[in-house]
């Protein structure tokens, strides 16, 4: 997922998330330079042997990207032979419709992100493009019930997207959430976090509370046979050799 590389336009240098987010959508918006900024990128990705990325918003933003970022970014993703899982960008009631359009362009019909406003509304958006929403659990969700009421009468748009490492900062048994929300799960980020509680700092699989390999047996107990994401964003340092060795991992476990 292009948001590993969060801390990469502070030189991981990174205080937070925010500043993470806000340097790359600095970075990203100008279009004179994106496409070339974009290949960077998604050259390392591709690089680490992935067929199939995550977009970040804050790599192709709802409130920033023209048609003629979409184009590049699409030519860019093509080039690289890489396929969209998802587009991940935060929705409400005023980007929704513009998040569809871009999730499309990607060649994806699944969001995964967290959302605000009514939910009434971007269901019916949602809808009526033929696009669905993932909703990632993150501070705000704490227990599979959480998400599960946020779907409520929408499964037919709105469904889950698993951030493992969330469940472990809240001292939720991640494999048990996954086997609660079930046939709701849509998409899959397998994340490690340090400790339970605060801060939320992500690690290598094994080096923290979570049992990514617990939760990939769990997927495959539920029947889940959408893509895995390999998540991991340190604020100090470059997360890529890191996530190579996981991806590897993650085979072995698959094998």
């Amino acid at each position: 997922m292009t948001a590993n590389y969060v801390a990469r336009e502070t030189g991981y240098a990174m205080q937070g998330w925010s500043q993470g987010d806000t340097a790359t959508n600095a970075a990203f918006a100008p279009i004179e330079t994106y496409a070339r900024k974009l290949d960077e990128l998604l050259a390392e990705v591709r690089g680490l042997g992935f067929d199939t990325v995550d977009v970040w918003g804050a790599h192709l933003s709802p409130d920033w990207a023209t048609d003629e970022h979409l184009a590049a970014a699409r030519e860019v993703l093509d080039r690289h032979g890489l396929a969209v899982a998802t587009y991940a960008t935060w929705l409400d009631p005023d980007n929704v419709e513009r998040a569809c359009d871009l999730a499309l362009g990607l060649g994806t019909t699944l969001i995964g992100a967290g959302f605000s406003g009514d939910s009434d509304r971007l269901a019916g958006a949602l809808r009526e493009r033929g696009v669905r929403l993932g909703i990632e659990n993150h501070p705000d969700e704490t227990t599979p019930g959480d998400v599960l009421a946020k779907i409520g009468d929408d499964g037919d748009v709105l469904g889950a997207t698993v951030d493992t490492g969330w469940w472990g900062t809240h001292g939720y048994d991640a494999p048990r959430a996954i086997e609660e929300l079930g046939v709701h799960v849509l998409h899959v980020h397998l994340k490690d976090v340090l400790r339970v509680g605060e801060p939320h700092e992500t690690c290598r699989w094994g080096d923290g509370v979570v049992d990514v390999e617990g939760c990939v047996r769990a997927l495959q107990r539920i029947g889940y046979d959408g893509s895995l994401t390999v998540e991991h964003e340190p604020e100090t340092y470059d997360p890529t050799p890191e996530v190579r060795e996981m991806r590897g991992e993650l085979e072995g476990w698959l094998a």
